[in-house]
């Protein structure tokens, strides 16, 4: 898979962000691109909560455990620093999606995204790992018992802008 099929991906996923009215634009993190994409939505069934939702995406020489991991951690430290308003867990919820894309894939790191949501005090994190070579992106669809009341939100968004967006 080369670096233009790559860009092609992440092109993809800005236009389905921007199609969602996630106002997306790019940034540099220690000089590397970095897409980034936010909205808030408010549901009554949600405990009457807002939930920020940050996707932040780049595309990286290989995914390994320790590179999602880390990644993961940035991503969710930015979306804190970033959202505004009421602090997490005041009646609004956090949650990202923390995307790698790079045609080398360690499969598990690729587990270790499907595995589980990651889970800190009103924050959500559910990496996605895109392996370019295969095209697949795999992240975690479950509906975990915390964040329950966002699960099906999330799953629906990562569809939306993961699942559509072609990778090969």
């Amino acid at each position: 898979m080369s670096e233009e099929s790559i860009r092609t991906y992440l092109g993809t996923v800005e236009r389905q962000l921007a199609a969602d009215g996630c106002g997306p634009r790019w940034e540099q993190w220690g000089g590397s691109p970095v897409l980034i994409g936010r909205r808030a939505d408010f549901r009554m069934r949600w405990a009457a909560t807002k939930l920020h939702l940050f996707t932040v995406a780049t595309a990286v020489p290989e995914i390994t455990v320790q590179t999602v991991e880390g990644f993961t951690a940035q991503a969710l430290r930015y979306a804190k620093t970033n959202k505004g308003g009421l602090p997490v867990g005041f009646q609004t919820g956090l949650a990202v999606f923390p995307v790698l894309v790079s045609d080398r894939v360690d499969p598990a790191a690729m587990a270790w995204a499907e595995e589980k949501q990651r889970n800190q005090f009103g924050c959500f994190a559910r990496p996605v790992v895109v392996d370019a070579a295969n095209g697949y992106a795999g992240y975690y669809q479950g509906k975990p018992m915390v964040g329950l009341a966002y699960a099906a939100h999330l799953i629906e968004k990562g569809n939306l802008y993961f699942r559509s967006a072609p990778v090969a």
